[in-house]
């Protein structure tokens, strides 16, 4: 007990003060730690199996003190699988009727867009077949992957073995059934393989920019995707571009001067392609995505994964350093993005098939992103497809002299400083070797820049009768 006197000069009366003040917090009852402790090894969410952290050694990519890790197995994955289905929904991405195209590269984040496509697929299965009157069917799934070994040079012998691991993989999911197109990157030009592998080295060859060679093969990618897509039958594509990607994205975008395109790149929807893509695991990290293959069992091929280099590999190093620092920080990236203006085209058409649920179509009014209609959505560069400034508009040059000329005036200002060839000889070989879909939409863009500029100057023209 303290000492009450004003004058007791004894240490040990108030060093036995103190103490009992700190008794409290230093020494916690048997119960609250035995309670503390039975907390911190359960479950953050269901509170009755152990997370991920105390169960596993897998979990170092994440760290041990994520919020990840504080999940069981179960729990974690329901809460991805959640984000998922949630974007899925919301944006309309899949309905009854469509037929989906899954973009599978290998990796785990396509591997993951794969997996939960098909359970969705899988349940709506379940439901068609008990319902009585089966008015909803069941959307159809196909799995594209795009060969690249005629660029990256990778062994045959490898590339066929991670075809018939791809094979194996759709082999063992349930019923129904899923095909596999194997699409030659060369494939953008035509069917002779041959021919379009010398074109496209031609096409790459010309391109002295690494940043500029790795982009077009990028835009590439897409432009054979949508002709699978198209020739298939498909009317949506899935893209497992995921939040990291994305933050990628962002910055790299911003480095080479697309600001004003930026947005169209980064919403749940795209429909300026002739198929519109979706991103329905756009919320989710790939340190997320990984883990879930980790638990799941899911078998990724990461040969067939390519590396970035130049501004991209520089921007990718430059995130993961930031995740490293703060695992929020790939999220903050994207968000602070997703405040800009979408597009017109950064939605899918309101639906009104019958098949549809209500509760889909009211979820589709609810969540669709409302655009600034004073933003165009109609102009775009023929390589990247990027949506055209006011200003890229207004400083295409009067002269024609040339198919080629028409082409270089037609793109946005980053492919022209990153793709195209400074020499007038070399964007004229470029332009020759270039994929015929990429060629006739920039003659298709030079009619519609023309009558755009001339709507903006109407104002000043003279008519017929005026002097």
């Amino acid at each position: 007990m303290a000492c009450s006197s004003s004058n007791c000069k004894s240490n040990n009366c108030h060093k036995n003060e103190d103490d009992d003040e700190q008794q409290p917090q230093n020494t916690p009852s048997p119960l609250t730690t035995s309670s503390s402790n039975g907390q911190q090894n359960l479950c953050l969410k269901c509170k009755i199996n152990h997370p991920i952290s105390s169960t596993s050694t897998t979990t170092s990519s994440i760290g041990s003190n994520s919020d990840e890790t504080r999940f069981c197995g179960d729990c974690f994955r329901s809460n991805i699988y959640g984000k998922f289905r949630l974007a899925v929904t919301s944006h309309a991405m899949i309905t009854p009727s469509d037929n989906v195209l899954v973009a599978f590269s290998g990796g785990p984040s396509s591997r993951v867009a794969l997996q939960f496509v098909h359970d969705m697929q899988l349940r709506a299965q379940k439901n068609f077949d008990a319902s009585k009157d089966k008015s909803l069917p069941v959307f159809g799934v196909g799995v594209a992957f795009i060969d690249e070994s005629a660029v990256n040079k990778l062994p045959s012998d490898e590339v066929n073995a991670a075809i018939r691991e791809m094979n194996l993989v759709l082999s063992n999911l349930a019923p129904p059934m899923k095909q596999l197109h194997v699409v030659p990157i060369e494939n953008v030009y035509s069917r002779d393989l041959v021919d379009g592998k010398e074109k496209l080295t031609k096409v790459l060859n010309d391109v002295n920019d690494v940043t500029g060679k790795e982009d077009l093969l990028l835009h590439l990618r897409m432009l054979a995707l949508q002709k699978a897509a198209s020739e298939n039958g498909y009317n949506r594509l899935v893209l497992g571009s995921c939040t990291s990607r994305i933050a990628c994205h962002v910055l790299a975008a911003t480095v080479k001067g697309k600001g004003y395109s930026l947005s169209a790149d980064i919403q749940y929807v795209d429909a300026r392609w002739e198929v519109p893509v979706v991103l329905p695991l756009r919320d989710c990290t790939v340190q997320e995505l990984n883990l879930i293959c980790r638990i799941d069992g899911l078998k990724t091929m990461e040969l067939l994964t390519g590396y970035p280099t130049g501004i991209n590999g520089l921007i990718s190093s430059f995130v993961t350093l930031l995740q490293e620092e703060n695992p929020s920080r790939e999220s903050t990236i994207v968000r602070t993005a997703g405040k800009l203006t979408p597009f017109q085209f950064n939605r899918i058409p309101e639906i009104n098939d019958c098949n549809v649920p209500l509760a889909t179509r009211r979820r589709q009014k609810r969540f669709n992103l409302k655009p600034v209609e004073s933003m165009s959505s109609e102009l775009f560069c023929p390589i990247c497809n990027s949506p055209l400034s006011d200003s890229e508009l207004l400083d295409i040059s009067s002269c024609r002299s040339s198919q080629s000329s028409n082409f270089h005036a037609a793109c946005c200002s980053s492919c022209k400083f990153q793709i195209l060839p400074k020499d007038p000889s070399s964007l004229e070989h470029f332009y020759w070797s270039l994929p015929q879909q990429l060629v006739a939409r920039s003659k298709h863009e030079s009619g519609d820049n023309l009558n755009l500029l001339r709507e903006q100057i109407q104002d000043c023209l003279l008519s017929d009768g005026e002097d």
